[in-house]
C-alpha cells in the first residue's frame, strides 16, 4: 500500500555517494568495504541504499536473518553477512544465501550439523572474537577447539575473522583500542598457525576508518558515516547530510494568556501567542524530551520551538513570532547539526536519533 502520509524523511543519495567515497579515499586500494544497513539502513532505507551501492561495495552487513531477507527479496546480490543471527533462523538464513556471523560455539554447532544435513558445499561464514567489547565472540583460548570441528570440513568456507573496536571514537581510550588491535592480531597470528591460512581480516567501524589505519587489515565495516556522521564535530563536518525530515502544518491556533497546550497543560501561556500543530510526534521517534522548547522545527527559515508535551502523533510549536499559514512546509531537521542538538537533548546519540525515526513515515528518494 502507498504511503500518504504527508511527513516524510528524504534521502539524499547523492549525499550517500560522497561520503563513501571520502571513507574510501582513507583506505589502500585493495582494502575492502563493507557497508552496514542493518535498522533500515540506520533508519533511512535499507533497500534503496543497498540497491544503489551494491555494484560500489564488497558486502553489506544486517544485524538480523530477516534484515537480509528482505534485501534478498529485493533483488540484492551482494553478499549480506548476519552480524548476530540466531539458532531458530540459521535454515531460513542458508536458503536465503546469507552468511552467519558464528560467534559461540553454540551456534557454530548448530551451524555445523545444519551444514552436514544439507549436504553443504563451502558455504561462507564468518568468525567473531571478542578483543574487548564483551558482547558477541570467541577467545583466544576457543581456536584449538574451533579449528578441532572445523579443519577438514568441506561444507563451510571461513571467509572472514573479525572483531570489533570498542571505543574507537573516543580518542582518551586509545590505550585500549590498541590493546584490542593487538589482542586481534595475536588472534589472527594463532589462527593462521591453527588453520595453515588466513582469511579475510576485519576490525574497523567507522571511528575505526578515521582513527586507526593501522587497523584496516584487508577490509573495513563502514556504518554511521555513510549517513553523515562520524562520531567527532570535525570529522562530521566533512561529509554530507543523507537524510532529512520534512512535515506540514495542519492547523494554526490562536492561545490566550493563561490557556494551555497539549496533555497535562504542558504549556501555561503567559502572553498571548500563536501555536502550529505538525503531525508527527513521539510515535514517530520526536522524543517526550524534546518537549516543553527543547526541540524545535524550521517554518520559513525560522525556528519554532515546541511548546507543551510531544503528543504520540504531533507536536504543537510556537508560531507567535512566524508568519506563516496552515499547509505551510515544516523542516524538522535537514543538517547533522540539528540532528546532533536533538540527540544531545534527548538525552542520547545520533545512531538512536536516527533509528527511532517510525517505519510509518513515508521515505522519499532524492
Amino acid at each position: 500500500m502507498k504511503n500518504n502520509h504527508v511527513t516524510s524523511l528524504k534521502i539524499d543519495l547523492n549525499a550517500v555517494d560522497f561520503n563513501l567515497n571520502y571513507f574510501k579515499s582513507k583506505l589502500k586500494k585493495n582494502t575492502k568495504l563493507l557497508v552496514v544497513v542493518k535498522a533500515f539502513g540506520y533508519g533511512s532505507d535499507a533497500v534503496s541504499i543497498a540497491k544503489h551501492l551494491q555494484n560500489k561495495v564488497d558486502y553489506f552487513a544486517v544485524a538480523y536473518t530477516d534484515e537480509g531477507i528482505t534485501l534478498r527479496s529485493s533483488g540484492i546480490k551482494t553478499p549480506i553477512v548476519v552480524l548476530h543471527p540466531q539458532v531458530v533462523n540459521l535454515e531460513l538464513l542458508v536458503a536465503n544465501q546469507l552468511e552467519p556471523n558464528l560467534y559461540s560455539h553454540r551456534i557454530l554447532d548448530a551451524f555445523l550439523s545444519l551444514s552436514k544435513r544439507k549436504n553443504l558445499d563451502e558455504y561462507p561464514i564468518h568468525l567473531k572474537f571478542n578483543t574487548g567489547l564483551n558482547r558477541l565472540g570467541f577467545s583466544l583460548d576457543d581456536i584449538p577447539k574451533i579449528a578441532s570441528k572445523l579443519k577438514g570440513n568441506k561444507t563451510i568456507k571461513i571467509s572472514s575473522v573479525f572483531s570489533h573496536l570498542g571505543a574507537s571514537e573516543d580518542k582518551n581510550e586509545k590505550t585500549f583500542s590498541c590493546n584490542q588491535i593487538d589482542k586481534f592480531k595475536t588472534i589472527t597470528f594463532d589462527f593462521k598457525k591453527a588453520f595453515g591460512f588466513i582469511p579475510t581480516q576485519h576490525m574497523c567501524n567507522t571511528s575505526g576508518i578515521l582513527n586507526y589505519p593501522e587497523a584496516h587489515f584487508d577490509m573495513v565495516r563502514l556504518g554511521i558515516g555513510l549517513y553523515g556522521f562520524a562520531n567527532e564535530k570535525s570529522k562530521t563536518s566533512e561529509l554530507k547530510n543523507v537524510v532529512s525530515l520534512h512535515s506540514c502544518v495542519s492547523q494554526i491556533h490562536t492561545i490566550k494568556k493563561g490557556e494551555s497546550v497539549g496533555y497535562n497543560r504542558g504549556c501555561i501561556a503567559n502572553r498571548p501567542m500563536k501555536t502550529a500543530t505538525i503531525p508527527i510526534g513521539h510515535a514517530d521517534g520526536i522524543s517526550r524530551k524534546l518537549g516543553k522548547g527543547m526541540g524545535f522545527v524550521s517554518i520559513k527559515n525560522q525556528r519554532a520551538f515546541i511548546v507543551g508535551n510531544v503528543c504520540m502523533d504531533m507536536i504543537m510549536v510556537d508560531i507567535s513570532d512566524i508568519d506563516c499559514n496552515e499547509g505551510d512546509a515544516v523542516i524538522i531537521f535537514d543538517n547533522q547539526k540539528t540532528v546532533e542538538t536533538f540527540a544531545k537533548n534527548s538525552g542520547t546519540i545520533p545512531y538512536e536519533f536516527l533509528t527511532a525515526i517510525s517505519q510509518r513515515i513515508k521515505r522519499e528518494i532524492l
